[in-house]
């Protein structure tokens, strides 16, 4: 009896952390699907960045920088997109500068095999969780711009 318990416990955590393995690049990265094509949703982010009040320090060409290399891939931005108070409620601490790894915010934009047009993100507020309270309220709040940044995008 005993052995059974014991068999049933081991295999009942294993299943959990099966389940906590599968489900967490789902729970830790966003992604919508744009009915636009890969150029015009380029510009309505940068757009909707700009008018949420946020800056745009740079955009990666991930496309262009690996044809460099000698490598082909389908069309692929990344904006590094920040906002001075949220950036500032973080890189003004000792203790918080220690996500600042995590900054500034990404938006990537992409085009899948088949050519639809995809916009993906960290989801910050899950990753911010166990952190400080100022680092979790600074990155839910900066989450939630970025989901209206997001929700701009889409509905166009």
């Amino acid at each position: 009896m005993v052995t059974g318990i014991i068999i049933g416990l081991l295999a009942g955590v294993l299943i959990a952390l099966l389940v906590v393995y599968l489900a967490v690049p789902s729970l830790m990265f966003k992604e919508n699907k744009i009915q636009a094509d890969f150029d015009t949703t380029v510009a309505s982010v940068e757009e909707a960045v700009i008018a949420k009040g946020w800056k745009v320090p740079y955009v990666h060409d991930l496309q262009a920088t690996l044809k460099k290399f000698g490598k082909d891939v389908r069309s692929v931005k990344v904006f590094e997109i920040c906002h001075p108070d949220h950036s500032y409620e973080i890189l003004s601490r000792n203790e918080e500068r220690i996500v600042s790894n995590l900054m500034p915010c990404r938006i990537a934009v992409y085009e899948k095999m088949d050519g639809s047009v995809w916009i993906s993100r960290m989801n910050s507020g899950v990753v911010a969780r166990p952190m400080s309270k100022v680092v979790r309220t600074t990155m839910s709040s900066a989450a939630k711009d970025v989901e209206e940044i997001i929700a701009e995008v889409v509905k166009e």
